[in-house]
């Protein structure tokens, strides 16, 4: 039997986080949590910044004099063809010269760097300091710029530096140069270095000296049961630093770091936890088939072949490709199925087309496959050819319908349909011969809906895991395939809130329109209602949307349809989430016309609705 949460070494502020993070994912199991702090470094610097201005007329009309007169003219023969005083045309070229817009020299003559301002409408002016913090990381290995200072707090914890040597090494600040200060200040989203806009720092220097901070910190250690694997997380509050984690696991796998310091666990308390876990997710997965038996043969002897609702009925040989094809038919939102392999002997062309059938629907399929604990090791994989048949399977409005994902580690044989019909045995839903012949499987069909429900809990948290993990690839890899694809299966399990959270905090607005067309998807078949509180958080990302976003029109047609979608059977819905200050969002970005009101802009659905009545 494994330990107990109470008997793990587990900080008891942690303890929390902990029930937290096993209940957000079952197959999670924390062997250890503990709280550590660590140092930064803070220096003080000043950055000069060099910015441009639109030019007045006066200011245009002598560059302009200056690049077309040939030759170029003298202050005083310009204020001689402008009928001006020479002042104000000297006060002007004087002006323009200290901003090095024009040379020295005369006749006037325009510098290269007044030229190519002069290109964008604009001159340069004098350059202003600011003053930053420059916060030196070493657990994350980089440095960050921000305009407050950190706060001194007494932080009465054990320092990690005591337990490993963070050798990550960072310049110091005054040995950099200045392209380093410029990308660093870039990434820190301070707006002070933006090349596009002319906006340059030009110089910097170091003020005070450098200061130590401390941070606090956790870590924890988590064996994922599905995957066989032991991880270490550092996090900052929930957030999990991936950086500092991915190097503490490297320095653990090179044997350079003990859980036992760290942690208090040892490397044999970590193999009998991992036996224990494995074992008891094991058994819970036979024992929920032993009930769904157990009751199969107490209705046996009262009812027929056929389904009695809140029932479960066994299904012989030829009676389970029948039911199969009959309860996938019945789908009206959803279809889960868990078959250990994939083969092209069931997804032949009548299986594809009966996909097809339903997600011309709107129907989500969700497809997990796969026995060994390692994809790698996989015996018989999924063959490429066979997966991209399903997953060329697409909803009218152009979304993968199908999503196909490798869980592995389990031998269940399941399908589940609209969480209301469950089936379960010994049958290999996507991979027997495809003969059809009798060969003594077993299958239950179970409509008691908690056991159907308990079922659909199980596999669903073992999907929306593997969503989150492609997820966290897509982030690191910054890579927008994998990011939709997370979107698909947050959207086949009616995740989609989770799907919004993980944009907002990841700010990844690009794919904020992938997400509106899977809502839309689930407005339609109705698996999301029209009052989702994510429909107002998504409304308040439009602030942050720039009219210069190359996401911008398929942004404006994806509102337009989602509120259109909403609007046609709840019009009142529909109008409640256009408040004035959404409305100002919806004008400034062209999803409205600015001859538009709210009420217009609903009613054109509805009359729409009552039009094709």
């Amino acid at each position: 039997m494994f330990l107990a949460s109470s008997a793990k070494p587990i900080d008891d502020n942690l303890k929390n986080f902990v029930d937290e993070i096993e209940a957000q994912s079952p197959s999670l199991s924390v062997l250890a949590a503990r709280q550590f702090r660590y140092s930064l470094r803070q220096t003080t610097i000043e950055v000069n910044i060099k910015e441009p201005r639109q030019f007045n007329v006066l200011e245009e009309f002598v560059i302009r004099a200056a690049i077309e007169f040939q030759p170029p003219p003298t202050e005083d023969e310009l204020a001689s063809v402008l009928g001006l005083d020479s002042v104000f045309i000297k006060t002007t070229t004087a002006t323009l010269r200290s901003l090095q817009t024009l040379s020295e020299t005369s006749p006037i003559t325009v510098t290269s760097e007044g030229r190519s301002f002069y290109e964008k409408g604009s001159v340069p002016q004098p350059p202003y300091p600011v003053q930053l913090n420059a916060i030196t990381d070493p657990l994350s290995d980089k440095i960050t710029f921000q305009a407050e200072s950190l706060s001194e707090t007494a932080i009465n914890l054990p320092d990690l530096a005591d337990f490993l040597t963070i050798d990550r090494a960072i310049a110091d600040i005054s040995s950099l140069q200045l392209e380093e200060i410029q990308k660093s200040i870039q990434a820190s989203d301070l707006a002070l270095h933006v090349p596009e806009e002319r906006k340059i720092v030009t110089s910097y220097k170091v003020l005070n000296p450098t200061q130590k901070f401390w941070r606090k910190i956790s870590l924890f250690v988590i064996f994922d049961a599905p995957e066989d694997k032991l991880t270490i997380q550092i996090r900052n509050g929930k957030q999990i630093l991936e950086s500092p984690s991915n190097w503490l696991e490297a320095l653990h796998a090179q044997g350079k770091i003990s859980l036992q310091a760290l942690c208090k666990v040892s490397t044999e308390t970590i193999n009998f936890e991992r036996e224990a876990i494995l074992k008891q997710k094991n058994t819970e997965i036979e024992a929920r088939f032993e009930n769904i038996r157990q009751k199969a043969l107490k209705a046996g002897k009262k009812v027929d072949k056929s389904l009695v609702i809140g029932e479960v009925v066994q299904l012989r040989d030829g009676q389970i490709s029948q039911a199969f094809s009959e309860v996938l038919n019945s789908a009206k939102n959803q279809v889960i199925i868990y078959s250990p392999w994939v083969n092209q002997a069931v997804v032949d062309e009548k299986f594809l087309t009966l996909l097809q059938k339903l997600a011309n629907r709107g129907v989500w399929i969700l497809i997990g496959h796969g026995i060994a604990r390692r994809q790698e090791d996989e015996e018989k994989p999924i063959s490429p050819e066979v997966e991209k048949k399903l997953r060329a399977i697409k909803t009218p409005d152009g979304l993968s319908s199908v999503q196909v994902l490798w869980l592995g580690d389990s031998h269940i044989k399941e399908v589940i349909v609209d969480r209301e019909i469950h089936l379960c045995g010994s049958h290999n839903w996507l991979s027997y011969r495809g003969d059809y012949l009798p060969r003594g499987e077993s299958v239950y069909k179970v409509t008691i809906l908690h056991q159907v429900q308990e079922a659909y809990e199980f596999l669903a948290n073992r999907f929306q895991n593997q969503a989150q993990k492609l997820w966290q690839n897509a982030l690191n890899n910054r890579d927008s395939k994998l990011a939709v694809e997370s979107l698909y299966i947050w959207g086949a399990l009616g995740m989609e809130d989770i799907a919004l959270k993980n944009i907002q905090q990841s700010n990844w607005l690009e794919i904020l329109p992938v997400w509106l067309n899977v809502v839309l998807q689930g407005l339609r078949s109705k698996n999301i209602q029209a009052d989702s509180e994510s429909f107002e958080t998504a409304l308040s990302l439009l602030s942050q949307v720039s009219i210069e976003e190359a996401f911008l029109e398929s942004l404006q047609e994806g509102w337009r349809k989602v509120v259109g979608a909403i609007a046609i059977n709840n019009p009142k819905t529909a109008l409640k989430l256009l408040s004035d200050e959404v409305w100002a969002q919806f004008l400034r970005l062209n999803i409205a016309q600015n001859s538009d009101s709210p009420d217009n802009f609903i009613s054109q659905y509805t009359l729409s609705k009552k039009i094709n009545r």
